[in-house]
């Protein structure tokens, strides 16, 4: 993906809403089925991190995880907002 299309998709996520929240008890099975199932329906879901969710791992590397997971392209991790694009 070229630098323009990421672009293109972090201005089109700035006016979604979350559709995801993962909360206390992290990124559970439920949580993947439901990003898998959101991104089949639409080609870029926003995912909020709760404030209690475990702060204990990193926020990137987590993103990632869940993107290699789900087979989606991460677009953006800003705060604790994730951006993924479904390849």
């Amino acid at each position: 993906m070229d630098k323009k299309q990421v672009i293109d998709l972090k201005s089109q996520a700035a006016s979604l809403d979350p559709l995801i929240n993962i909360g206390k008890s992290g990124v559970t099975e439920s949580v993947i089925e439901e990003i898998r199932k959101q991104l089949k329906d639409r080609k870029l879901v926003k995912i909020r991190v709760l404030r209690n969710a475990d702060e204990s791992e990193d926020l990137k590397g987590t993103a990632q995880e869940l993107a290699e997971t789900c087979s989606a392209e991460l677009i953006d991790v800003r705060g604790k907002t994730i951006v993924l694009y479904r390849r």
